[in-house]
């Protein structure tokens, strides 16, 4: 594939990688307290699209692996806005038990930070649009489907140039803490209710094996929010687990539900 960043003219005096390095890279951080250095991996691709899903499957799995919720669409979605960046001294850090997911580069900088999330608007190049979509969708999609768990996106002007996007998302209260005092009667389990839609859901997880958000908008035509709500709520009964590629698969609760529903 040509280089989507072929032609481009760097700022005298700054330095960093070369335009045309069909090799980009990128520094993921993974911070377990923010006393101790962070555990660095470095990333490395011969291909643009191979390295956009490399970046968007590797920050997903180490945040996943400090315990941290934010969807595999909204990473990737903005991870692949690193193009207009050009992949410039890109950094990717991760703390807050994986909660907070905060990307930057040193690229040219985003002047309109309102417009970015506003569906339409984009900056993409011909040869960019060989890598991404390149419509305007990413940030849009990524903002409503972030608040749509709970969270949020940020961005921000990195210290002398560039931009820094911050993901975050509101970890979970812990749960009062329980009556230890004898129960005369335990109280029967309520059972799980479900809408009609969620229903279809799981039903169409079930025949594909796994699905995440766009495949279900796509099948039952209804919006993304209303996918991802839907996804949440049935992740949150136990009915649903994600999957390393940000789809959702059936779980044990969720095969013994549908046995009883046609039972």
């Amino acid at each position: 594939m040509r280089n989507p960043l072929a032609g481009r003219t760097k700022d005298s005096g700054h330095e960093g990688r070369k335009e045309n390095d069909p090799h980009p890279s990128v520094r993921v951080a993974v911070y377990d307290s923010l006393a101790a250095l962070p555990r660095v991996v470095e990333l490395e691709a011969d291909d643009y699209r191979e390295f956009v899903e490399l970046m968007a499957n590797k920050t997903y799995e180490l945040s996943q692996a400090k315990g941290g919720e934010i969807p595999f669409t909204v990473i990737r979605e903005v991870v692949e806005n690193l193009i207009h960046a050009y992949f410039e001294e890109c950094v990717i850090t991760i703390l807050d038990e994986g909660n907070t997911i905060r990307i930057a580069d040193q690229g040219p900088g985003i002047t309109d930070k309102a417009s970015v999330f506003a569906p339409g608007f984009s900056t993409a190049t011909g040869e960019m649009k060989q890598v991404i979509r390149g419509v305007g969708s990413g940030l849009p999609v990524a903002r409503e489907m972030l608040e749509v768990a709970g969270g949020k996106i940020e961005i921000e002007d990195n210290l002398e140039r560039g931009a820094v996007i911050t993901l975050s998302l509101r970890r979970p209260e812990a749960p009062a803490k329980a009556d230890t005092a004898p129960l005369l009667r335990a109280e029967p389990e309520a059972p799980v209710s479900l809408t009609d839609r969620q229903k279809h859901v799981l039903f169409l997880i079930t025949e594909l094996g796994s699905a995440g958000p766009s495949k279900i908008q796509e099948e039952l035509g209804i919006s993304l929010s209303s996918a991802y709500r839907d996804l949440n709520a049935l992740q949150a009964l136990g009915l649903i687990s994600g999957t390393p590629q940000g789809k959702r698969g059936l779980t044990g609760s969720g095969v013994e539900y549908l046995e009883n529903m046609e039972s």
